[in-house]
């Protein structure tokens, strides 16, 4: 069955049993390719040593899926509007599943980060088709509530792929977690079918000018993102990437608005409830992401969690942010989009200077600053995305959902790579002293390994001294890393002394991180302030933008 519309009805409708499960199957869907996006972090201990794999190949283990995913989801969510939502969800889902399976049977680096980039583009078509179909087969008045359940699912969604990806590491290899994936993507893409469709009534041509520039200006911004804390942020390549993405982006939005074939109106960003959401969820991701980057570091290498450990922590946020999308969809459409998604958005951002400004390893100190965080966005996440949605025709819902997602993964990808730029440059700073002190201790139990006969020990350390003082100052990981191995081979204290050094080194610029991560929050929250309309937009609103200029037909 394919639909274009659903007609606006005074009455209320129910939910019938065939949407009840149109949204169970998409929001399905949509959790197997989130928690591939986040999962994977967890695993990256096992696989990197077993595959081979150097820091640069590990990044990219699980940028390679990001990267691409957040390039392709334009173009992919107007696909979904030309040819049928369910077919490019089918079809999406089925990419993936292969990619993931691909996986299990290939044993090189390059090789497996192929097919997270094979699976990303999977992820692509999924992610905008499970968003459209919800809001263009889900009655008018029901559709907020749809949302905020779609919403409540994307915003969980990575900490349950934590949570599945420990539980599997705790009893089997890394291959159980590709198998998972494409198990659930084959399940997925089966019952797909069993689910009506929906697409533009009267589609344009394929813009594929613009799909190309769109891609490539987000690829680029995205790679200069991931490789700027590993490279610094001085270097060609990742200005190259940064300046020519953010080019690109303007040489889009002017052939959007100049041509008869329009990838994405962004006129639609005029319009308030459009441009306040897609910057809220940028906010959202911004922030959240920042914070996982720098909670699991200090859950599984300062107060010693294993990833399942790790994931069970979070989960205060999985049912504090399911609770609260619904609410807040709820208060935002009763009462009063301008003042739900703002408050939302600062309680979110106060939560996270919280975090920095307290100090502390007591973990249900943690899950309970967690929970404040995890009110915030959920108040403020479905608003957000139902706001973008309602704000657009009806035969737009896969671009839309497409902008919506895109501003996910631009805004993961900013807050990361903040994160991790100014943990990197504090603890490269702070660890210098622990350096030296390492140095000063090796040298030391060389000496007196030499002068107790033990001369071939003394000199074997000596000649690792420059290699294992570089490892120190690359990472918190790292030093761990290397502190664990020295307690085992080298008598003496100089193990507790990279310990505790790494710590001191790692703590201080993870409470700046948190507060200027909180702080671009906090701001941005007084920005939608006065940005976010008051009324949340219903299906008169989202008409179509009258440009004066005819769409190009097939």
């Amino acid at each position: 069955m394919t639909t274009t519309t659903t007609p606006r009805t005074d009455t209320p409708e129910r939910l019938t049993w065939r949407v009840v499960w149109l949204i169970v199957v998409a929001c399905s869907a949509l959790s197997a390719v989130v928690a591939a996006m986040a999962s994977l972090n967890v695993a990256l201990s096992e696989i990197a040593p077993d595959i081979g794999a150097d820091s640069a190949q590990i990044t990219w283990l699980v940028d390679g899926y990001t990267l691409t995913l957040a390039a392709l989801l334009l173009p992919c969510g107007a696909l979904g509007d030309r040819f049928g939502r369910r077919g490019v969800l089918v079809v999406g889902l089925v990419i993936f599943a292969i990619a993931s399976a691909m996986a299990i049977v290939l044993s090189t680096p390059e090789e497996i980060i192929a097919t997270r980039v094979v699976a990303g583009a999977g992820a692509a078509l999924v992610m905008p088709a499970t968003l459209s179909l919800i809001t263009s087969g889900v009655p008018e008045n029901r559709r907020p509530l749809a949302v905020g359940i779609w919403a409540g699912v994307a915003g969980a969604g990575a900490i349950l792929g934590f949570l599945v990806t420990g539980v599997l590491l705790e009893f089997f290899s890394w291959h159980s977690i590709f198998i998972a994936f494409a198990a659930a993507a084959g399940t997925m893409a089966v019952l797909s079918l069993t689910i009506g469709s929906s697409r533009d009534a009267n589609p344009p041509r394929f813009d594929i000018l613009g799909s190309i520039t769109s891609a490539v200006a987000v690829a680029a911004f995205v790679f200069g993102l991931i490789e700027g804390p590993i490279r610094g942020w001085a270097d060609p390549l990742v200005l190259l990437g940064l300046i020519g993405g953010l080019a690109l982006a303007g040489v889009f939005v002017w052939l959007q608005l100049r041509g008869t074939r329009t990838l994405l109106d962004v006129r639609l960003f005029r319009r308030r409830a459009f441009g306040a959401g897609s910057f809220a969820i940028a906010l959202q991701f911004i922030g959240s992401f920042g914070v996982f980057f720098l909670v699991l570091q200090r859950f599984q290498i300062i107060m010693g969690y294993s990833p399942l450990k790790s994931a069970l922590a979070l989960v205060p946020l999985v049912v504090v942010v399911m609770v609260m999308s619904l609410v807040g969809t709820w208060a935002a459409v009763r009462f009063s989009f301008r003042a739900v998604l703002p408050t939302g958005m600062f309680v979110f951002g106060m939560a996270i200077i919280v975090l920095g400004i307290f100090d502390t390893d007591t973990y249900w100190v943690i899950a309970c600053q967690l929970s404040v965080l995890a009110f915030g966005i959920g108040l403020a996440t479905a608003p957000a995305t139902t706001g973008i949605m309602v704000s657009t025709p009806a035969d737009n819902q896969g671009v839309a959902s497409a902008v919506n997602d895109t501003s996910r993964e631009l805004g993961a990808a900013i807050g990361m790579a903040l994160a991790g730029s100014i943990v990197a440059a504090g603890f490269t700073t702070r660890i210098a002293g622990t350096v030296e002190k390492t140095r000063e201790q090796l040298q030391g139990v060389a000496q007196q390994l030499t002068s107790s006969g033990r001369g071939a020990e003394g000199q074997a350390i000596l000649g690792q001294i420059d290699t294992i003082t570089d490892r120190l100052g690359k990472s918190l990981a790292e030093a761990s890393a290397v502190a664990d191995q020295l307690r085992q081979k080298i008598p003496g204290p100089v193990a507790d002394t990279i310990s505790a050094g790494a710590r001191d080194a790692f703590l201080h610029p993870m409470s700046q991180a948190y507060v200027v991560l909180g702080s671009i929050v906090v701001v941005g929250s007084v920005i939608l302030a006065f940005w976010t309309p008051t009324r949340m937009p219903d299906a008169e609103d989202a008409a179509p933008i009258d440009t004066g200029v005819p769409r190009a037909k097939d």
